[in-house]
This record gives C-alpha cells, structure tokens and sequence, in this order.
C-alpha cells in the first residue's frame, strides 16, 4: 500500500515542486534520472543550452474543461521555460474534435502534433499506411518516460507492426462506465444496483419517485450517453467484438444486441432517457448530470467528480459513485479502457531533428515533474497542499489548468490516475481506488483494437452508419424491431460484410501467432 499512498503524498525534489503522483509501477520504468532527461536527443527541463533557440512545436488536441486554455496561460509558458519551446496549441471542444481532426487530415495542413481520437479514424490509419507519418518505434528507446508505457498497451495502437502512434496513455481500469447518484438511492432507500433490472428499476424510480425531494417530475434516470455500452452488457462484450472459442463475432450479429435494443426502446417510452438523447453532445449529457436532471452518468470514475461538483452547488449531499459491475444473463462485466484517451502522430514533413524534439517534450510530459505541471499547474497559483491533498484555486478553474486540459496532452501511466482529481475529498479518493481495485475481477476488453481490415477501411464507414441508424430508429419507436431482425439478415447475406468478419479474423489470429 505504500507504494500506492504515494500518489497522492508529496515528494520534494526541488524546492519549487511538489509530486503526488506515484512513480509508475512498471519494471521498464526508472525513478533515479533527473525528470525530462534520458539521453543526448531530450531537450527537457534539465538538458538544454541556454543559447539554443526555443524550437516552435504546433499541437492539435482536446479539451474538457469549461473553457480552453489561452495562449498565454501560465503552464504553456513555463512547459516553454522548461523544455526550451514555444508551442502553439489548438485546442478542440469534445463536440467539435472529430470533426476538425477529419478537417486537419483531409487538408494535409497537418500541426507538428497530430491527436486523433481512435484506432477507428479509417482517415488517418489510411494515411499512416501511406507514409504520411513518423515511425516513431526507433526513436523511443532514447526517452526514458515514453519507453517506459506498457508494452500492452503501446502493441495495441500498432499499424502494420510498427509505432507511428504515441497513445495518450491511460490505466485500464477506472475508465468509462455508468455511474449512478447514490444520493438518489439513498434518499429512494434502493440498493446498488448489480443486474440490468436492478438498473433499469433503480432508473425508473429516479424518473417517477421524485429522487431530490423537490416536488417536481424533473429528473431523467440516465441521461443516455455512450447509449452503446448498455448493449454491450448483454453480449458481455466491450465494443463490436467479442471472442467466441478463439475466434472474433461481430456482436452486431448476435440475439444480444436485438435484447439490448428492446431494453433501451422501453428505457426511451418510459422517458427514463431523454427523448433527444441520440443528437445531444457530450457538454450536453455532463451539463444534465450538473444540473441534477439525471441519475446515472457515464465517465470515467474521477472524471464524473465534475458532475459531481455541479450538482452540489444545487445540492451539497450530491454523489456520483462509479458502478463496479453490471450483469445480464450473460454474466458480469465492466468495460475496460483501452489503455489510452487519444492517439498522437508526427507527420512525415516534419524535419527528424524537430520530431525529436517533439518526443523530448512529450518524454518530459510524462515524468513526474512534468506530468504534476500539465494536471495541476503551479504550486501556490494554481493549487494548494495541505495533508498531502491538492485542493485548486480560483486561478486554477479561471485559467482551465486541469487533468481535462494539459492532462490531455502530457501524460503518465499510473494505475489509479483515474482515481483522483484536484479538489477530490480524500475519502471519495479511497472508495474510487478500491473500485478501480475491484473492476479488475470483471474486465472486459475491446479486443479488437488495433486490428485493421482493408475492406472495413474502405466500406466499413458506410456499413456502420446503416447499423447505428437503425438501431437509433428502433431505439425511438421509429421502426419495430423486425426491421432490425431484416437488416441482421441482410448483413449475413452481404459478401463484403462478410469479408470485414473474415478480415478481422484473420487479423486478430496473426497478432495471436506473433505473440505466441
């Protein structure tokens, strides 16, 4: 345990900073070299000439904060003090950022920086297969901070074998799933719910038994973000994909997904979820959250804090409490990160030397120095410690310092990162650790990630368009489910549809020959 305290207990190691997050478990990873230095090629804090010109660094990314940061706010100044760079960051809300990353891609005006959002961005895994960015699998190796990801997680954003992508790294468990207001519970005098008719009780009674004591029919049981995990939970499977005696099924395919469809269709009549659920953006659904109007809120188990914080300033006993497990008739699960929150690219046009420098930057992100300046800013501006705890300013929240801001870019592998946030209560910190502890005896993961087929590349966009449309329809009333049961049958009859199936098949058992 002691190993794991020191997260979120300080470390001196110059007088001006303070650590509370732990040094990373991994065996790969060594705490003795000063932060943002590994070899001749980093350029961080401790490793540059005083003469040397700050090398100019264009960055793409998102953001989750209320506002993004200015240009001039004080972290970017003094990464740029540290690391000897001038950086110039667009940053992109998380409704406009697949969008204007597809914008970026599509123009080949591409910044130094590239973040995109999944492996699933068929534009830019085309482009990589192209040539048109870096394979940064040679270079890793100088950079103590960026070598030191796990292999698990840096073989699952590989492209043909090889490391174009650096994952913004992220701890499996702790990721996204439902979380439910155990105020609400509490006041209803429900238990946590386990199965999915617990959950679609426990919803129900938060739509008609008046949760807040307020006297008005207000309030939504879940506020239908990511809508899709909900059907997951009846395949037991994270995503599209789950293995079946050693081979891939398409979920999409299976009776679970008909059941999960008929469960949300019912959820949708009865008004548990919002009647414009399928066009509302992500501020949309954490606004709700905020604004007490839902009962169950789907974000990672630190990253609905920020529900929770909103929500007290209407209520002050306010509680999200991250959900440890659900079950269906096909067990229990929990969906598992994917070991990452977005993937950066170096594009090929960009000169070797400056690509190094790029790395240097990001290596002194991810130490411990670097990390604690992206996720909490300056000490004494930006945050306070007392009892080992941070707690944020004012100046923090006004000038967007934040894990939901520069922790979007600057990253560090910690097991409980998901855990904790500045201005957490020590005692939530505990609770979320043990369900980040006890999540892992239900994990399920997204097995597909990482696997590519040729012909989804080129028709699988359509494919899942159709697929998502439909379900939406059947969702809302607007087609029975026969309609859904039609197009099953027409997708097992289409031989393009069934060369996705076989290509990811045969993907997904040359990566398990290679490991083996």
């Amino acid at each position: 345990m002691k190993e794991k305290e020191r997260f979120m207990k300080r470390k001196a190691v110059r007088p001006s900073f303070v650590f509370v997050l732990a040094v990373s478990i991994l065996s790969g990873c060594s705490g003795n070299s000063a932060p943002g230095t590994s070899t001749s090629t980093n350029t961080g804090a401790t490793g540059t000439s005083a003469q040397e010109k700050p090398t100019e660094i264009s960055i793409f990314t998102e953001f989750s904060t209320s506002e993004p940061p200015a240009a001039d706010n004080p972290v970017t100044k003094e990464f740029e003090k540290r690391t000897n760079t001038k950086l110039n960051i667009t940053w992109a809300s998380p409704n406009g950022w697949e969008e204007k990353q597809n914008v970026l891609l599509a123009s080949g005006d591409m910044p130094d920086l590239m973040k995109i959002k999944d492996m699933k961005q068929t534009q830019a895994i085309t482009m990589i297969k192209q040539g048109a960015f870096w394979d940064l699998g040679p270079y890793l190796k100088d950079y103590e901070n960026l070598s030191a990801y796990p292999q698990e997680i840096m073989d699952r954003v590989k492209v043909d074998g090889k490391q174009y992508i650096l994952p913004s790294v992220r701890p499996l468990h702790g990721s996204s799933f439902f979380n439910i207001r155990q105020d609400w519970l509490d006041n209803l005098g429900l238990k946590m719910p386990r199965t999915m008719d617990e959950f679609y009780a426990a919803a129900k009674a938060f739509v008609e038994q008046d949760p807040d004591k307020n006297g008005q029919a207000d309030t939504y049981g879940y506020n239908g973000k990511d809508w899709g995990k909900v059907i997951g939970i009846f395949n037991h499977s994270n995503g599209k994909w789950k293995e079946v005696d050693g081979k891939l099924v398409d979920t999409d395919l299976e009776p679970g997904t008909r059941e999960g469809l008929l469960y949300l269709n019912k959820m949708y009549t009865e008004k548990i979820i919002p009647e414009d659920f399928a066009v509302m953006k992500t501020t949309d659904f954490e606004n709700m959250a905020k604004a007490g109007k839902a009962g169950v809120q789907m974000d990672t188990t630190e990253g609905v804090f920020r529900s929770t914080e909103g929500a007290r300033k209407l209520d002050p006993k306010a509680d999200f409490v991250a959900m440890t497990y659900l079950e269906s008739a096909a067990g229990k699960m929990v969906h598992t990160g994917s070991g990452f929150a977005g993937l950066y690219l170096i594009p090929k046009k960009v000169p070797e030397e400056k690509m190094k420098k790029i790395l240097a930057l990001m290596d002194y992100g991810a130490s411990e120095e670097g990390f604690e300046l992206a996720c909490y800013g300056l000490e004494g501006v930006h945050f306070t410690v007392a009892d080992g705890f941070k707690t944020a300013t004012e100046q923090a929240v006004k000038e967007s310092v934040s894990q939901s801001s520069f922790g979007k870019i600057f990253t560090r592998y910690d097991q409980y990162l998901w855990a904790y946030r500045v201005g957490m209560p020590k005692d939530m910190f505990e609770r979320n650790k043990n369900i980040v502890d006890e999540r892992a005896n239900y994990g399920i993961s997204d097995v597909s990630i990482g696997l590519l087929s040729e012909t989804d590349l080129l028709m699988g966009p359509d494919f899942n368009k159709k697929i998502e449309d439909m379900k939406i329809k059947v969702i809302m009333g607007k087609e029975p489910i026969e309609s859904w049961d039609a197009l099953v049958e027409t997708l097992k009859a289409d031989a393009n549809y069934m060369k996705i199936i076989e290509e990811f098949n045969q993907a997904y058992q040359d990566r398990k020959n290679a490991a083996s």
